[in-house]
């Protein structure tokens, strides 16, 4: 099956990760709003009902964004890095207006959008769930996650303003088709998973993928993933 001939194909692994993370972030988002809306308001808030259990509603959320977003950078890193940063791009700023400067900038908001959901990932991981209910509005990292909020909603807006620049209507329509080529199909996810763990040694396999990278890939890589492992090992510790 094919998707409309008006809208580009996209892989469908990448339209079922993309879908999935962006369901479970923009529920955190709404949460994380509620929630800042009943414990604290500070900075001004809408009418909502107070609801105390808002929060672990939120952290459901936030921890299923968690375990999704490492299988989505690892795919975008290794399968759709065409579609994060180039290392030309420094080179190909002074192309303004041209096609080769908005696919630039489209680039840009995509990997900024995985820096975005990172820092509000980890920060919100360094939080205590009793702050709040206990009225404890004042530690840095429940500032750093307000701020990663903040953050993450504007890098999701450019990441969709600039995809509607560079493919209008049909690339955003193109990421929520559910149609996918033969080849192109889930049920053969499990047989080609098993091939590659067949034809490769898993230490052999990850050392292939990182030759293919180019250095700066392999550094957001690095980073992200050193972040993530952080995330989960700080709050251990403490």
């Amino acid at each position: 099956m094919s998707s409309s001939p008006k809208s580009p194909y996209q892989p469908f692994l990448l339209r079922f990760l993309h879908s999935a993370i962006a369901f479970f972030v923009l529920a955190a988002i709404i949460t994380a709003f509620w929630t800042y809306d009943t414990y604290d308001g500070r900075w001004g808030g809408l009418p909502l009902p107070k609801w105390s259990d808002i929060e672990g509603i939120h952290g459901t959320f936030g921890l299923w964004s968690l375990l999704i977003f490492p299988i989505f950078v690892f795919y975008a890193i290794h399968r759709g890095q065409r579609r994060l940063i180039q290392s030309s791009f420094v080179r190909e700023l002074n192309k303004i207006g041209k096609p080769i400067w908005w696919y630039n900038l489209h680039r840009l908001t995509n990997t900024l959008a995985i820096f975005a959901l990172s820092f509000a990932l980890f920060s919100g991981k360094m939080m205590d769930e009793k702050w709040l209910p206990r009225g404890e509005l004042n530690h840095g990292w429940y500032y750093a996650h307000l701020i990663s909020w903040v953050v993450l909603v504007i890098a999701i807006a450019l990441h969709s303003l600039m995809g509607l620049k560079v493919g209008g209507k049909p690339l955003l329509l193109s990421m929520f088709h559910w149609q996918f080529r033969s080849k192109d199909s889930p049920f053969l996810w499990g047989t080609q998973v098993k091939t590659w763990l067949k034809e490769n040694k898993i230490a052999t396999g990850i050392k292939q993928e990182l030759r293919k990278l180019s250095p700066h890939l392999k550094i957001i890589e690095i980073v992200i993933f050193s972040s993530l492992i952080i995330a989960w090992i700080l709050p251990l510790i403490k």
